[in-house]
């Protein structure tokens, strides 16, 4: 034995230290061989994880993605049809009106006298007349003519009022026919004649009525005189069994095939077939969803059966492949005129929230491969500098700070394994909180999981309620719109008054309503009013108070007594204590006066002919729908020729701007006392300016709505 250095060599030392030296060395061969392939391993679980989380992320996202446009899609499409479906309706009670009407007439037939009718003429030309057309040789002494002529009245009250009717008429059986409608232009010649003969019992409307003997609608045509697609709705009437007349009524379908050719978006679109299963509108111009005189149509077995239940029933949705593109489809049926409404999106399209989806995971997972393999070319580092320390640490610390690592990797590798199979997601142990590589590829996992399946629910959550939304928003917008009177000037052939009104809801759809109308030829009605509550409620509530209010105003009776009748309306089913203030006037067009009630709404202002604006203070009754059994008392004042009135809702006087001052009432007659003896709509354009530089930047918090009227 050799001393040296401070070590015995060839003695127990030396083997001590042999073994230690030879067991560090096979230790840290196992180890790093260990090491290396436990890295493979991980490697490829996070590559085979991702996989199978993608597979999974794919399958939950298109369920998901189908059950949202099994939800929105079929509400979508039966709102659709019912909206198509109310027109139809509409006119079809009109059509059984003039059918009750002139049935009545010819029950009374011996006290009928000859009403005055006219010929076309072409000075007429839009403005709703009465037009008389006959056969050639046609008795003009018939009795026949001599009943339907006292049809003329209604049937114009009836087409001025019913905003859905093109033309509305009736025909007797010896070849006359009296038409109503504003295009007089139609029925006169190039030098200004009018037309007089028509073949009216070969018309195959008529012909219809006559072989129906019931009210039906007719299929799609032409119109003779415009050339424009309509339907006409008619219905035969019978005295003791024999055929005395028909009447009926055209309805024009150039809004619903705009509204069809519009719908085309994002791969999905509406269209609508008839009865034999034709498509007779849709957006397409080629394929199996064109229409049916179109040169690219062709047949698919599958669609064809689809439509033929979609004329039956709602649908509900269906995956059909035609021409070999995959489609869902929801159908929802037009009973009136036996027609359906098709609602048709491409399968494809519903899928790229899907790949979306698979393309973020790929990202996530790219970026903790990534941070795994600059982990663990930093754990190998560490890996040499413990080598060091085993020299001194010996074997039991190599054997110690190798189970360290093994165990927590063995486990995530089990458990990444289990995610896989089963779809758990992978979730945080205190065993693998190391503080090292292995604890920052855990969270990495960890990580991974918790994003996946918060990116999933956000998705799904988001898509669901931007669609619902969306829709019911858009439609509700148009459907609120349309409600109000919104082509101006209203009365053109009225030369003694002139009215303009406006609404600007504060969200998507307000509460705010304004209406005018004819009574009757010397009376017109007039509203402004303010439901409580804001968004989607009260447009619902403003919808169903405007009705009740022009429904009452046009049974007759005094704007009190219709207040009251709308109030006790209201009252009997208004579990949510919504209200309403209204201000409901009847403006006598002969001599100007204005008989008004106010259920607790904004003061009017009035005009003198040769004056300003001033706020007229009238008496306050209480709100319609707070209370039943409210009385309103009737109070008037006259609009004088070349003065004015002007309407408006608390949304105006309200008005605030960025320093919380309100427009109020002075600053309002200001606006309308730049220029008092303006027209209506020059009225509303001052106010509006006025408010906007007033309010500036800040937000609208209310519905602001104005109407004026000018007495010439």
């Amino acid at each position: 034995m050799i001393k040296k250095f401070g070590l015995t060599f060839g003695g127990l030392q030396q083997k001590i230290l042999n073994l230690v030296l030879i067991s560090l060395l096979v230790t840290v061969i196992v180890f790093l061989g260990a090491s290396i392939h436990q890295g493979s391993t991980l490697a490829k679980l996070v590559s085979t994880s991702s996989d199978k989380q993608q597979e999974a992320i794919s399958a939950v996202s298109e369920n998901t993605m189908n059950a949202i446009i099994d939800s929105s899609m079929v509400k979508t499409n039966a709102l659709q049809a019912y909206i198509a479906e109310d027109m139809f309706t509409d006119v079809k009670n009109d059509v059984l009106t003039m059918q009750a009407f002139a049935n009545g007439l010819f029950q009374v037939e011996d006290q009928c006298a000859r009403q005055t009718i006219n010929y076309a003429v072409a000075d007429n030309d839009g403005i709703p007349t009465v037009q008389y057309m006959h056969e050639s040789g046609a008795d003009t002494q018939s009795r026949y003519l001599t009943v339907v002529s006292n049809m003329g009245d209604i049937m114009l009250s009836m087409y001025k009022t019913a905003d859905k009717l093109e033309s509305c008429y009736v025909a007797t059986p010896d070849g006359h026919i009296i038409i109503v409608n504003d295009r007089a232009g139609a029925y006169v010649d190039d030098k200004g004649r009018p037309m007089r003969i028509l073949d009216v019992t070969n018309r195959p409307w008529y012909k219809m009525a006559v072989e129906k003997g019931d009210v039906c609608f007719s299929d799609i045509y032409q119109d003779s005189h415009t050339g424009i697609d309509a339907v006409a709705c008619v219905a035969p009437v019978y005295k003791d069994g024999e055929l005395v007349c028909v009447v009926g009524a055209d309805v024009f379908l150039t809004n619903m095939a705009e509204y069809v050719n519009s719908s085309s978006n994002s791969g999905g679109f509406v269209s609508v077939v008839d009865g034999s299963g034709r498509m007779i509108f849709s957006p397409m111009t080629e394929g199996p969803f064109a229409p049916y005189n179109s040169d690219e149509n062709t047949s698919c077995p599958e669609l064809d059966e689809f439509f033929k239940d979609a004329l039956e029933e709602r649908t509900g949705i269906r995956k059909i492949t035609a021409d070999g593109v995959e489609y869902y489809l929801a159908g929802s049926p037009l009973k009136s005129v036996n027609w359906a409404v098709v609602s048709v999106v491409e399968r494809s399209v519903t899928l790229i929230p899907t790949q979306q989806l698979i393309n973020e995971c790929n990202t996530i997972s790219n970026s903790a491969r990534a941070e795994y393999k600059a982990g663990f070319s930093l754990y190998n580092n560490i890996i040499l500098v413990v080598v060091v320390l085993i020299l001194v640490l010996g074997l039991a610390a190599s054997m110690i700070l190798a189970n360290r690592i093994v165990y927590p990797v063995e486990d995530m590798t089990k458990t990444i394994i289990e995610s896989g199979n089963t779809g758990k997601m992978f979730e945080m142990k205190d065993l693998y909180k190391t503080g090292d590589e292995i604890e920052v590829l855990a969270e990495s996992f960890d990580d991974l999981a918790k994003k996946t399946r918060q990116y999933i629910l956000d998705i799904t959550r988001i898509t669901a309620e931007k669609e619902r939304i969306g829709a019911e928003l858009d439609l509700a917008r148009k459907i609120q719109a349309d409600m109000l009177p919104n082509i101006f000037p209203p009365f053109p052939e009225r030369t003694e008054f002139d009215v303009y009104a406006s609404m600007k809801p504060a969200k998507e759809v307000g509460g705010d309503f304004y209406d005018f109308f004819l009574i009757d030829d010397d009376h017109l009605g007039l509203v402004m009013a303010d439901v409580s509550g804001k968004g989607v409620p009260a447009a619902l509530f403003m919808m169903m108070s405007k009705i009740l209010v022009n429904n009452y105003a046009m049974m007759g009776g005094s704007p009190a007594k219709v207040l009251e009748q709308v109030n006790a309306a209201i009252c009997k089913n208004n579990e949510e204590e919504m209200f309403v203030t209204v201000w409901l006037g009847i403006f006598e067009i002969s001599t100007g006066i204005v008989t008004a009630a106010n259920a607790g709404h904004e003061y009017p202002m009035i005009k003198k002919a040769d004056g300003s604006f001033e706020l007229f203070k009238d008496k306050h009754g209480f709100v319609v729908g707070g209370m039943e059994g409210v009385k309103y008392k009737d109070y008037t004042f006259t609009v004088e020729k070349g003065g004015s009135l002007f309407l408006y809702t608390d949304g105006v006087a309200e008005a605030t701007n960025a320093d919380e001052q309100l427009f109020g009432t002075d600053r309002m007659l200001e606006a309308l006392n730049k220029e008092p003896g303006a027209e209506p709509a020059a009225l509303l354009e001052n106010m509006t300016a006025a408010l906007d530089g007033f309010v500036g930047e800040a937000p609208q918090f209310d519905d602001i709505t104005m109407l004026a009227l000018i007495r010439r």
